[in-house]
C-alpha cells in the first residue's frame, strides 16, 4: 500500500475518534493539499477513491489536472492560495471549489467568469483573525457587509468561511472565534486546520481541513 494511503488511513481514524469523541456529525473532508507533489504520489490516492485535492499555484494546477479531470469527474479541486484577479480566467473551468475570497475586485471577477463559463464554483470568504499585513483576508467586522453585497450583486455561492489564523500560542481562541462567526452567519462549512493542528479545528466545527505534509511527507 503506498505512503500517501496509509498517512490519510490514519488521518481518517484519527478523524472519526475525535468526532465520536464530540459526538459529532460525520460530514467533515479532507483536502489532500497536492501542491508542488508529482502525480506519482497524487495517483494511489485518486485510484484508492479520495476525490479532494488542494492547489495553490494556477499554472501548476493547469499543467497537472487539466487532462485528469476531463477523465475523472469525481475529483474535486481546490484553489486554497491567494488568487490574483488576472488568474480567476483560468480557475474557474478547472477548480470546484475557492478558499481565499478576500475582496469584491476579485468577487466580480469571479462573477464575470462564471457568467462567461456557465458555472459556478463553491467560495469560502477568508477571514483575516489577527489582521496580519503580510496575510490576506478580510475583518470580521465587514463580513456581514461584503457577504451580502456577494450574494445579492454578484450571486455567488459562498458555503463557509476560511482562515490561517497567526502562529502563536492562540490558535484554539481563533478557532473559537471562527466557529462563532459561522454559526452567527448561519454559514454550512468552515475551512480550517492543516497538519499541526487539523484534530484541534475539528473540535471548533471545521468541515474542511487542508492537510499536506500530513499525507505526502515532507516538501523539497
Amino acid at each position: 500500500m503506498h505512503t500517501t494511503i496509509v498517512n490519510l488511513k490514519k488521518i481518517i481514524n484519527e478523524i472519526n475518534e475525535r468526532l465520536q469523541k464530540n459526538n459529532a456529525k460525520k460530514n467533515l473532508n479532507v483536502i489532500a493539499v497536492s501542491k508542488t507533489f508529482g502525480m506519482d504520489k497524487i495517483e494511489p490516492l485518486i485510484n484508492y477513491g479520495h476525490i479532494h485535492f488542494g492547489e495553490n499555484k494556477v499554472q501548476e494546477a493547469v499543467e497537472k489536472w487539466t487532462d485528469l479531470k476531463k477523465t475523472n469527474g469525481k475529483i474535486k479541486l481546490h484553489m486554497i492560495g491567494k488568487l490574483q484577479s488576472n488568474k480567476v480566467k483560468q480557475v474557474v473551468p478547472l477548480f470546484d471549489y475557492l478558499h481565499s475570497l478576500d475582496n469584491y475586485k476579485l468577487a466580480k471577477k469571479i462573477h464575470e467568469e462564471e457568467k462567461k463559463n456557465n458555472k459556478k464554483i463553491k467560495i469560502f470568504i477568508q477571514i483575516n483573525l489577527g489582521l496580519e499585513e503580510q496575510k490576506s483576508g478580510i475583518n470580521s467586522k465587514d463580513l456581514k457587509d461584503f457577504y451580502t453585497q456577494c450574494i445579492n450583486d454578484l450571486k455567488l455561492d459562498i458555503i463557509g468561511l476560511m482562515c490561517l489564523p497567526p502562529n502563536d500560542a492562540d490558535t484554539e481562541n481563533y478557532f473559537s472565534e471562527m466557529r462563532k462567526l459561522v454559526l452567527d452567519n448561519n454559514f454550512e462549512h468552515l475551512s480550517m486546520g492543516m497538519s499541526n493542528d487539523y484534530l484541534s479545528a475539528i473540535d471548533y466545527g471545521a468541515t474542511f481541513l487542508r492537510l499536506g505534509s500530513k499525507i505526502f511527507g515532507a516538501r523539497d
